[in-house]
């Protein structure tokens, strides 16, 4: 249950920075903490989460600084993931100094606010990626997917973008070479592929070595319990016994990790697109406009 109250605004400690959020955009995990679903998502709270504000991708100014604090002067306007202590569905957000970087004057808070968390993950499940190479992208019309798509692109790869059909056009406006819809049509038993990145894993570890070309990559990020175990356990064994490379990708957090997409923004090399923008008293909406699939990109939530 979600519900709009007045709390005390939050104190920040050592080495934490007390933000006057502006935008946070809403990614999947948020929407994993609320509903409890994977399983994995209980480490944040067994039976409710430890944070009771959801909300991770936050851009705002600061509005004070705790003890030990260097890098941030109130009054600076900033963006992170703060998914460590969270709290960016609210007026005030508490972050520690090390999870925000400086927001570029170029970009809104609305757009900084979309990056911290899904531009690292794109950057990171499409680093491998060489000209010339088969890119499945399977989950491509979300947060992270969209950035992906392009960066795919950029490197210069042939892409193929899954997701539901509501959002083929939009895959295809993003620089999608081909889409699936994959409510009729299984990848896995397509053309094989020479890197996957999968957002939303849940078949077998064997469909997805199918799913390969021989040297081929397979990295998730996200997906049901089991299809994590298996792909790090059997997935692991039966890529190397056939030439394949199967696994999670382990995502790095943190500003050296999402500046680089902000900077390619800045650039021109990567478009941000927000679906939608809710105020506070809409959380609710907008997290089911990600959760259950219906967003085009992004959705941001500017109290």
């Amino acid at each position: 249950m979600l519900r709009l109250e007045d709390i005390p605004t939050p104190t920040p400690g050592p080495k934490q920075v007390l933000v006057k959020v502006a935008a946070t955009s809403v990614n999947l995990s948020d929407w994993e903490g609320l509903t409890g679903k994977p399983a994995y998502a209980r480490l944040g709270g067994l039976r409710a989460p430890t944070r009771r504000v959801l909300g991770s991708d936050i851009a705002g100014r600061v509005a004070a600084v705790g003890s030990g604090v260097t890098r941030f002067r109130v009054g600076d306007e900033v963006y992170g993931d703060n998914l460590t202590l969270m709290g960016g569905f609210a007026e005030y957000a508490v972050a520690a100094e090390t999870a925000l970087a400086h927001k570029p004057k170029e970009l809104s808070f609305a757009e900084a606010s979309t990056l911290p968390q899904t531009g690292a993950i794109a950057l990171q499940g499409i680093a491998p990626v060489r000209a010339g190479q088969r890119v499945l992208i399977n989950g491509g019309g979300g947060g992270s997917g969209t950035f992906a798509i392009q960066l795919a692109k950029r490197a210069g790869a042939h892409v193929t973008a899954v997701d539901n059909a509501h959002k083929l056009d939009f895959m295809r406006q993003l620089g999608a070479d081909e889409v699936i819809d994959y409510r009729t049509e299984d990848f896995t038993r397509g053309k094989p592929y020479d890197h996957v990145l999968d957002f939303v894993a849940h078949r077998s570890v064997f469909a997805y070595r199918r799913a390969l070309a021989r040297g081929g990559r397979y990295r998730c990020v996200g997906g049901t319990v089991r299809a994590l175990l298996r792909i790090i356990t059997v997935g692991a064994a039966a890529g190397l016994l056939t030439g394949r490379s199967l696994g999670v990708l382990v995502v790095k957090p943190g500003p050296a990790h999402f500046e680089p997409a902000a900077a390619l923004c800045i650039a021109g090399d990567l478009r941000i697109h927000i679906d939608r923008t809710f105020p506070l008293s809409q959380v609710p909406q907008a997290l089911a406009q990600v959760g259950q699939g219906r967003a085009l990109g992004k959705v941001v939530v500017t109290p």
